[in-house]
């Protein structure tokens, strides 16, 4: 996922206590909301053709997905130069797609839980980002520096997993398809994103100049991005609906 180059770049360089950008959170903050409401007008969309039965989901979605992750790194690439006139309807397209990919693990989400479930979703993302963004600020190097440390090798665990779970599913879905497996790595997800929003607080003035705000709006929305989804496929996963026997 687009999401573990973001946090490893940033980790490695978070190497010292000196701020690069000292304001750069702030300036990022409002990007950060702007891109969660587009994505929230993606994911409405996209529910709109799946509630039509609209044969054209499917292969939007493909092409979105695909279009995603190239965007991703286009819209990184240019935010990182600082080059932000044009890096913000870059991100503008990347969160509103994003969205539309998001409809349907919404939509299965609806089904299985109810609507509840994607309010609780959010609002368990929301409070996260209330008690990182007072905690995160204030963590010194030493805690710091080790919980940026244990995020970045959760990740890669993470994606492990995620592979194995993948591969697994097609050759012994009755042990990696199942409820106990998706519930793991849900559960294991969520407590991992829920480090990394800590840990933004922590590393973006020490990884992004203050002009590279829309760099560190990005990295940020990622996590929240993540945070949500784990939180759905746990709320999932409670409910039984990653059973597929």
């Amino acid at each position: 996922m687009p999401a573990s180059s973001n946090f490893q770049q940033a980790i490695r360089e978070a190497q010292s206590s000196a701020l690069v950008g000292p304001n750069v959170v702030n300036k990022a903050l409002p990007y950060v909301g702007g891109g969660m409401v587009l994505t929230a007008a993606g994911v409405i969309g996209g529910l709109s053709l799946i509630g039509s039965g609209s044969p054209l989901f499917m292969p939007l979605f493909w092409v979105a997905l695909i279009g995603n992750f190239i965007l991703f790194f286009v819209a990184q690439n240019v935010a990182m130069k600082g080059n932000n006139g044009t890096a913000l309807p870059l991100l503008s397209a990347y969160s509103l797609i994003t969205g539309f990919t998001l409809s349907g693990l919404v939509a299965y989400a609806i089904g299985v839980a109810g609507i509840g479930a994607i309010g609780t979703a959010a609002l368990a993302t929301g409070l996260t980002f209330v008690v990182a963004s007072f905690a995160g600020r204030r963590m010194s190097d030493s805690v710091g520096q080790s919980l940026s440390a244990v995020v970045g090798l959760g990740l890669i665990g993470l994606i492990i997993a995620m592979v194995v779970q993948l591969i697994g599913s097609f050759f012994a879905p009755g042990m990696f398809g199942g409820n106990g497996f998706e519930l793991m790595i849900a559960g294991f997800g969520t407590v991992l994103f829920v480090g990394a929003a800590f840990v933004d607080f922590y590393t973006m003035p020490r990884t992004y100049s203050d002009e590279q705000y829309l760099a560190g709006a990005l990295g940020m929305y990622l996590t929240y991005i993540n945070l949500f989804i784990f939180i759905l496929r746990l709320i999932i996963a409670i409910q039984g609906g990653g059973r597929r026997d």
